[in-house]
């Protein structure tokens, strides 16, 4: 019988799933000029499969087959314009070819191509953050046939799946006694320079030279001046594991090599850390830091990151337990000496081990952001732009570093034009008025209402800096990060107004006068104003605005209550203060007003409501009694 016998009655035809095929157009077009990549992709998948299996015959040795020598195999065949990629590891078997091969179940897939812009260049890079994978195969081939049966199953479970890239694909079983899968590129018309031994040779040595399987090739020789296979193998690549290799035998392109393995990603990492730990666990580390967010960064029950080795033996993908929710965006490798070989990820959450490695990979990758924000900032504010907002949730989640964390955090202020121009608390603090005493912020829903926002007047007079908290992550990061330094941090829509040294006593005493001058007024406006405020008090916070609505120091901000709102949490409600400006003319005019007292009192809240970003409860009333209040003021016709 053929090795590879299909039973005919079992062909089927299925469809791709439709971001298959968007994946596929987008894939042949905009990383044509890429190319290479495939055989990268490939053989990475290969040695992950490879990988898999190991782990799973731990457990059950009977997987193997009698084979524990796992290889990856890569042969090429002129005549027939073809390219093979072949491995020994886990396989697949019908439903998972189909699973695996004809559809995508990332989360977040959706919004991942919502953000695509039909710009080859933009895509491209977006198309590495999603994981390229097999479909690279594409880019090369016009029909692609995958034949591979999974560990442990009979020689007639074997499965041939075959594509042109289209709208579908076909399923049949066949006969194949090896495990593992079996990848048949036949390439398109103008890719014959693949078929060339040294050139395979080259790139394999390019983009997978650090692949702990040994990838091997087919002897060649020249005969006539042409390139001759021989029936002998070899071993194209160095076939060891990178992380356990002296920093002086790695190359900054050998790490970058390995970054795109380990990580399926299209682009080189921004930074890494590579380290030797030894003490209470000895373990090795090489973590990287990706250059772009992946586009299901806030999903965080999606780990890509850390994949966990004992003693250079692949135990798992995406090991959660080694790094904490907030350095999810982390890449790379951990290699423990010490663990047992079967360890589960049940046993690494009760594990005090792990919780040592954690501690110390958190410390490294803290430390090296620290260190790329001291000495290349360029780099870092890539780095902000890119995970800013997800390292802000270490604030709250981790106690023991939260001061390390806290000199990390960047953000806008009064002292920048755009969000994208940041400073650190340090830097605040550095250039604080004399006299000053507190980190003063605000927080909002956007950069330009926190920048507008009426309650920055006082501080723009007296040239006092104040920060710009725009990310929904910030009213997290200020409930647990009250002080920096030695200096609170105070929200300047909460609580009276106290500059401290910052106001001269000159200013103290015209506050205390006009606040009695405006006692009358300001019981007034409170009894209209009904139980809509807690109460009603003169301002020294404002310049310009008529009023502005604050809350108690130790309540919850209108913004956090916003926030919790918009996503169906009933928030408890604080009633505001309202605070208004004695020498607005509109204030003024309302002391001496009597007949329209009313609507003046509900128009000056209703605007302080909205200049902090609220909602009205009824807009069309709040629209006719401001039409009512203009016609009353307009002048007679002449």
């Amino acid at each position: 019988m053929n090795p590879e016998t299909a039973c005919a009655s079992s062909e089927e035809t299925l469809g791709f799933q439709a971001e298959v095929q968007q994946l596929l157009h987008l894939m042949i077009h905009s990383l044509y000029s890429n190319r290479e990549i495939f055989l990268r992709e490939l053989i990475s998948n290969a040695a992950d499969a490879c990988d898999k299996l190991r782990f799973e015959a731990l457990h059950n040795p009977a997987l193997l087959e009698g084979g524990g020598e796992f290889a990856i195999e890569v042969d090429y065949d002129k005549g027939a314009r073809t390219i093979t990629v072949r491995d020994n590891g886990i396989g697949m078997n019908r439903e998972e070819a189909i699973a695996h091969l004809g559809t995508i179940a990332k989360s977040g897939t959706r919004e991942f191509f919502a953000r695509l812009t039909g710009d080859q260049q933009k895509d491209a890079h977006l198309i590495g953050q999603f994981g390229v994978g097999f479909y690279s195969s594409f880019i090369v081939a016009d029909r692609v046939t995958v034949r591979s049966r999974r560990a442990g199953e009979r020689p007639d479970q074997g499965v041939e799946w075959v594509s042109d890239g289209g709208g579908s694909f076909t399923v049949r079983m066949i006969e194949r006694p090896a495990r593992g899968t079996e990848i048949v590129l036949h390439l398109r018309e103008g890719q014959d320079e693949l078929l060339s031994g040294w050139k395979l040779r080259a790139l394999i040595r390019k983009y997978s030279d650090h692949i702990m399987q040994p990838i091997r090739m087919r002897k060649e020789e020249w005969k006539d001046g042409e390139e001759k296979k021989s029936d002998e193998w070899e071993t194209v690549n160095q076939a060891s594991a990178l992380w356990a290799k002296p920093k002086s035998e790695i190359s900054e392109e050998d790490y970058k090599s390995f970054y795109k393995h380990v990580a399926h990603d299209y682009d080189d990492p921004l930074a890494w850390t590579h380290a030797k730990v030894e003490g209470r666990q000895d373990y090795t580390l090489l973590l990287y830091l990706p250059t772009h967010a992946p586009f299901d960064l806030w999903d965080r029950k999606e780990r890509h990151g850390v994949k966990l080795y004992v003693r250079r033996v692949f135990i798992m993908d995406d090991a959660e337990q080694l790094l904490p929710a907030y350095l999810r965006f982390v890449r790379g490798v951990v290699d423990a000496a010490d663990l047992p070989l079967n360890v589960s990820r049940e046993i690494l959450q009760e594990s005090k081990d792990i919780e040592a490695i954690k501690k110390g990979c958190t410390a490294k990758v803290l430390a090296l952001l620290s260190d790329l924000s001291e000495k290349e900032p360029e780099k870092y504010k890539t780095f902000w732009k890119e995970f800013g907002r997800v390292l802000k949730e270490g604030v709250g989640e981790d106690f023991a570093n939260k001061e390390k964390i806290a000199k990390l955090l960047r953000f806008a202020s009064t002292q920048t034009d755009t969000p994208d121009e940041t400073v650190s608390l340090s830097d605040y603090v550095a250039r604080m008025k004399p006299g000053q005493e507190k980190i003063y912020y605000i927080t909002a829903e956007s950069f330009n209402a926190a920048k507008n926002s009426p309650h920055l007047e006082i501080f723009r007079r007296k040239g006092i800096e104040v920060l710009l908290l725009s990310d929904r992550v910030d009213e997290w990061v200020v409930a647990h990060l009250t002080e920096f330094e030695g200096k609170p941090l105070v929200s300047v829509a909460k609580g009276g107004l106290d500059l401290g040294q910052l106001a001269d006593e000159s200013e103290k005493q015209e506050q205390e006068k006009e606040a009695q001058e405006f006692s009358a007024l300001t019981e007034k406006i409170a009894k209209s104003l009904g139980d809509k405020v807690k109460s009603v008090r003169i301002t020294h916070r404002l310049t310009d605005s008529p009023a502005c609505l604050v809350v108690e120091e130790h309540e919850m901000s209108t913004n956090l209550a916003r926030i919790l709102k918009s996503v169906g949490h009933k928030a408890p409600l604080a009633k505001p203060i309202l605070e208004i400006n004695p020498k607005h003319p509109v204030v003024l005019r309302l002391k001496e007003e009597e007949a329209k007292f009313d609507d003046w009192a509900q128009v000056l809240f209703d605007q302080a409501l909205l200049a902090e970003g609220g909602q009205l409860d009824d807009p069309a009333t709040f629209v006719k009694r401001m039409n009512d209040l203009l016609l009353s003021m307009a002048l007679p016709a002449r």
